[in-house]
């Protein structure tokens, strides 16, 4: 199953956390709760309530689509970094790299391109399996170069972290999934492009491109997973998709599914909404009860350029073309110098919060 719907922002809860968001939420958690335990003993200084609340407010208040402890996170890497920095997107672990050709009019057939999605899902669902926690990472890139004709590259990679188990066996039995769904041929990806310059909403590479690069936080459930002929076809410029899954393991699929229907219980005022929560619930407890599997996604689309002028208008159809498809777009502001990345095979390598 697969969700693009923002997570509650309550602490804890709070879905595509990073490692440091996690800790300070727990470490926020704990001290709130220890605050007011003593408060029944000896009362603790009103800047300790204050201090808390601070916290909170941080990490849980969000004027945009990010909180503001992330925002103050962008802004810092927006001074502190000129390019994208090579250890976010080489994080230990084995990847492998493959380029996938489905077979000839599978995605343009409503039937064949539900059978391949439930391929996917169960390759997903046995990679999810894999570990106690969420770690393996699966990232799918489809680039779409226009000219005479429209040239398509579409590839498949795959993150086993170290430390987890034996990531041969893991690799060797996805790498089997997949050659089912076409043709699979292993790969090498190019080096990442370092930028050479930076502009309102897009980077300049030292290949001479130009990027501008956004994430898809929402698509309707009409487009039926079929995001490459809305997103790639039937314009002129260059783009490309892609899309980073992380499969949770059955048993955290169980616990975020309880906490989340209880989260919308307890915080959602809106009847509409709670509704809406009910149903999606129901949904997914169904799935889960089949042996689904949760899956936490990101997913990313960049337009290219060969001048800024071009880039900036490549966006502007390409918000056009969202808009006309009730397809959600955030085009990150301050974070292009390491979005572009996200689009490439080198975004199987990353952690939560590479990208804010």
């Amino acid at each position: 199953m697969y969700s693009l719907t923002p997570g509650y922002r309550i602490p804890g809860l709070q879905r595509g956390l990073s490692p440091i968001e996690s800790l300070a939420t727990k470490t926020n958690a704990g001290v709130g709760a220890a605050v007011l335990m003593s408060a029944a003993i000896t009362p603790p200084p009103v800047w300790t309530f204050g201090a808390v609340g601070a916290a909170a407010a941080l990490l849980n208040l969000a004027p945009g689509p990010r909180s503001l402890a992330r925002w103050a996170a962008v802004g810092y890497r927006r001074l502190r970094e000129r390019t994208a920095p090579a250890k976010a997107f080489a994080q230990p672990g084995a990847t492998v790299t493959w380029e996938l050709y489905p077979e000839h009019g599978t995605m343009q057939d409503p039937q064949r391109r539900a059978e391949f999605h439930a391929a996917f899902s169960r390759a997903l669902t046995f990679a999810g399996g894999q570990a106690r926690q969420a770690g393996i990472q699966v990232h799918v890139t489809h680039h779409a170069a226009t000219g005479e004709y429209t040239d398509h590259t579409q590839t498949v990679s795959v993150h086993v972290p170290k430390g987890l188990g034996h990531p041969d066996r893991v690799l060797d039995t996805l790498e089997g999934e997949y050659a089912s769904l076409g043709a699979l041929a292993p790969c090498t990806p190019d080096p990442i492009p370092a930028v050479a310059g930076r502009g309102p909403g897009w980077v300049e590479l030292e290949d001479g491109r130009y990027a501008s690069t956004a994430r898809i936080t929402g698509w309707p459930e009409e487009t039926d997973g079929d995001l490459m002929p809305k997103l790639l076809l039937g314009h002129t410029a260059e783009r490309s998709v892609a899309v980073t899954y992380r499969p949770l393991p059955a048993a955290q699929s169980r616990r975020s599914a309880k906490w989340q229907a209880a989260a919308s219980e307890a915080f959602t005022t809106d009847k509409i909404k709670q509704a809406a929560h009910e149903m999606a619930s129901s949904t997914a407890q169904a799935s889960l009860v089949q042996g689904a599997t949760l899956v936490d996604l990101d997913a990313y689309l960049t337009v290219w350029g060969n001048s800024a002028e071009h880039v900036v208008d490549a966006r502007w159809q390409a918000s056009l073309a969202a808009d006309r498809h009730r397809i959600q777009l955030d085009w990150l502001i301050g974070q292009q110098h390491r979005a572009h990345v996200m689009t490439t095979p080198h975004g199987a390598s990353t952690r939560k919060g590479t990208i804010l």
